[in-house]
């Protein structure tokens, strides 16, 4: 009985943080790193008392968060290198860190300027950029990769993805998806013209000139 109880109380425990971390991600997202510990704990259905026992300051929470999030970055390369065929698995690799970026909406950014000495993270960023460099290079061996791409393409990929700004977070992840699709063909060795996912809305639409007809005056 006791065995049984003890293991309730883990599971019950390991839930309880799960819920804090996926609520203060989404907390994070929507209203930055500011938001108050009592509300994050309030979207987790926890008590405070609860919240502050798996994370008693905001910067280990917002730490814990963010490394999730690397971890995810991680995630997605080891699935892109465990595909069959390499060109498939580039290809869902780019897709895939587009997206996470779009639904990121520069948490990493500000996690790092806020709390820039709370975590080394250089272990994780290095093992994601070594999994890349070899995706690329066996991207390259099908013939469908350029022969010039090289990691720092990816890199720069990344840095304009993370510039997109849209009204809606729908059309951000549109406009990444995209941005994702426009950048594969242009990896491509042979860039073939594939229809390109819907264009979003991100600028207010723009009324097009009439055309004057001919002997019109400009009076």
């Amino acid at each position: 009985m006791t065995a049984r109880l003890s293991h309730t109380q883990r599971s019950d425990a390991r839930d309880n943080r799960e819920r804090i971390l996926a609520a203060a991600r989404a907390v994070f997202v929507t209203d930055g790193l500011d938001v108050p510990m009592r509300t994050i704990a309030r979207r987790a259905d926890v008590g405070p008392a609860t919240l502050y026992r798996h994370f008693p300051t905001k910067q280990m929470l917002v730490a814990e968060a963010f490394t999730d999030q690397m971890c995810a970055c991680r995630s997605i390369v080891d699935e892109g290198l465990a595909d069959p065929d390499p060109w498939h698995g580039f290809c869902l690799v780019v897709e895939k860190i587009c997206e996470l970026q779009a639904h990121d909406r520069g948490f990493t950014a500000a996690f790092m300027s806020t709390f820039p000495h709370a975590m080394d993270f250089a272990a994780i960023r290095t093992s994601s950029l070594t999994g890349a460099a070899e995706l690329i290079r066996r991207a390259k061996d099908t013939g469908r990769l350029r022969p010039d791409i090289v990691l720092d393409d990816m890199i720069l990929m990344m840095m304009a993805d993370s510039g997109i700004r849209a009204g809606t977070p729908a059309a951000r992840i549109a406009a990444s998806r995209r941005f994702a699709a426009l950048m594969i063909q242009a990896f491509q060795a042979s860039p073939m013209s594939s229809p390109l996912p819907p264009v979003p809305r991100l600028v207010p639409a723009v009324p097009v000139p009439r055309r004057k007809s001919r002997g019109a005056s400009d009076d």
